[in-house]
């Protein structure tokens, strides 16, 4: 049986996987170094993610997007870098907010070193990512600054919630576009970008790299609750516990049936601790989770029939079965 390649794409042509290899490799070699510094203590803490692992999609999509658009330069691994520095640093800010006791299997950085510090380090990453980014020339920079004002005000919109009058389900969407399709959406354009492609194809596949990162949180939305041993990285249900208004609990609300008081009643808030293991029951039977992975698949197909218009090629090939791959994590 053939092994699972390093990208995770599996069935992609033999040179591609074996390029991409190469720079997920050099990406990685690069993390390691830009995050070391001088004292020990930062430079354990500001590594303690970058060691943990992850799936690098990130980087991997900036660099598949470069090979779909043309011929990427070295600058491409410098981009992937700066993009994975962003999403590592907003992880330390979002385990803080979520009190988070996990991350990647090992403790969060937040239960290792604390608020505050887990704070400064998540600062201390984005800063430099600016660095890294900065090397990449000016428009580089204000494409980080504008990612970065959208990250924030994504989280701010999620914190507070929809506002009077506004459809939960379309505001719950753009806030996913914000928190995290902007950032993947910059990922694929700075690879489009240092790939050489035309202005066409440069925003095809930013907004490619957008509707991807919808669809990727939907269906991480979609395993917190039907996994059923926490393969998604996370204990199941952790959404429920901290209250989390996922596309499956909005749908699951907005139910009129009599017989749904129960779930309604539990989703109403975040979920007590000894209330998850009925919420998840109720939760995983209802008509609520296939409409939202119907919904899902729905973005899914979007996001590859933006592909069309790029030239045909393995790089394409490999797009498409990302965002199929990605959509099948939640059926």
């Amino acid at each position: 049986m053939r092994s699972r390649p390093a990208t995770g794409l599996p069935e992609i042509d033999a040179g591609l996987e074996a390029r991409l290899a190469d720079g997920l490799a050099a990406v990685d070699a690069r993390l390691r170094e830009v995050v070391d510094h001088d004292d020990p203590f930062i430079a354990e803490a500001g590594g303690y993610l970058v060691n943990a692992g992850g799936k690098r999609f990130r980087p991997l999509l900036t660099l598949l997007c470069a090979e779909a658009a043309g011929d990427a330069d070295d600058r491409v691994v410098e981009a992937a870098v700066g993009v994975e520095l962003t999403h590592l640093a907003s992880l330390y800010h979002d385990d803080v907010m979520d009190d988070a006791e996990l991350r990647r299997g090992v403790a969060s950085a937040n239960v290792r070193y604390g608020n505050s510090t887990a704070i400064l380090v998540g600062d201390l990453l984005f800063g430099t990512a600016s660095r890294v980014i900065a090397e990449l020339g000016a428009e580089a920079v204000r494409i980080q600054a504008e990612t970065f004002v959208r990250l924030c005000a994504g989280q701010i919109r999620d914190e507070r919630g929809p506002a009077e009058g506004q459809d939960p389900v379309a505001s719950y969407l753009q806030v996913l576009a914000d928190k995290t399709g902007a950032l993947i959406a910059t990922a694929a354009r700075y690879g489009a970008l240092l790939g050489g492609g035309d202005e066409a194809a440069v925003a095809t596949l930013t907004d490619f790299g957008e509707r991807l990162g919808v669809v990727f949180q939907l269906a991480d939305d979609l395993l917190d609750v039907a996994s059923e041993s926490g393969d998604s990285g996370k204990t199941p249900g952790t959404d429920l516990r901290e209250g989390k208004a996922t596309l499956p609990v909005l749908y699951a609300r907005s139910s009129q049936d009599p017989e749904d008081a129960r779930l309604r009643e539990l989703l109403a808030g975040p979920v007590a601790a000894e209330d998850v293991p009925e919420a998840l029951a109720l939760l995983r039977e209802h008509p609520a989770m296939a409409q939202a992975r119907q919904r899902t698949v729905e973005l899914a197909q979007e996001a590859r029939g933006l592909l069309a218009s790029l030239p045909p090629g393995p790089a394409v090939d490999a797009l498409d079965r990302l965002v199929e791959g990605v959509a099948l994590r939640s059926a």
